[in-house]
């Protein structure tokens, strides 16, 4: 099985622009990603996926592959898509965020592993929750999992509700997970998922794998003991300098 590992990466973000060129500790964000991502020997290869010039010279000026995508894209799925059609070799597609530049490689391997299983056509990772901020924190959305560890619901709400107790002690009552958001798709179900129209649930919550499951298909879900830090706005740039 061959697995490409695809890192999308904008110049244009609306919260922090030209986000993925920015220095943390003397290297580039999206050089960190790309690093990380390449010590994952899951992957049979890593490649940065922009619609901007100044992303792909910088990314093959430090030795990394970059391919140049549209710029209508909507999503890092959609962008994900456009370069696995270049390379029909891969069986796997990963989608790693570009603003996690301190990635653990083991949480990719744990990714690539849910597609041993055959029947597995979308994959994510999820994380327990063990505080109430993270709990009731709206940006950062929740899963609800069944048995057979597969993505029942995603939601920026506190999923579950638990009945006849107060909020401050729903941990003491029930196991909540939230979503890391990496993806693993089989590479003809990622283009498939990105023809589909947007769906309602998507629109209510702002999630797009909502859109996945409104139409049927399933998401294995694997879980990491791991933290992830993301970099959305600058202060969080501020934070993982002060951290590392």
């Amino acid at each position: 099985m061959k697995i490409l590992g695809i890192i999308p990466a904008r110049y244009a973000s609306s919260r922090f622009p030209g986000k993925p060129l920015v220095d943390i500790a003397g290297k580039s964000m999206i050089q960190r990603v790309y690093e990380q991502a390449k010590k994952c020997n899951s992957l049979s290869e890593v490649i940065v996926a922009t619609d901007d010039d100044r992303i792909f010279n910088h990314t093959q000026a430090f030795g990394g592959i970059a391919v140049m995508t549209a710029d209508t894209h909507q999503s890092g799925t959609d962008r994900c898509a456009e370069v696995a059609r270049l390379h029909p070799e891969y069986d796997v597609i990963i989608n790693i965020q570009g603003d996690e530049p301190f990635i653990d490689p083991q949480q990719i391997t744990k990714l690539t592993a849910c597609f041993n299983d055959a029947d597995t056509q979308l994959a994510t990772l999820i994380k327990r929750i063990k505080t109430a901020e993270e709990l009731f924190n709206s940006n950062s959305p929740k899963v609800v999992v069944n048995k057979l560890s597969e993505a029942v619901y995603f939601s920026r709400s506190t999923l579950p509700h638990i009945r006849g107790q107060e909020p401050e002690n729903w941990l003491e009552f029930h196991t909540f997970f939230k979503h890391i958001g990496i993806y693993g798709y089989r590479a003809d179900v990622l283009q498939q998922i990105t023809k589909l129209p947007v769906s309602l649930l998507e629109k209510a919550e702002s999630l797009e794998q909502l859109r996945w499951i409104e139409n049927g298909y399933r998401i294995k879900v694997a879980e990491t003991n791991l933290e992830t830090y993301a970099v959305d706005v600058p202060e969080d740039l501020q934070k993982l300098n002060t951290m590392f």
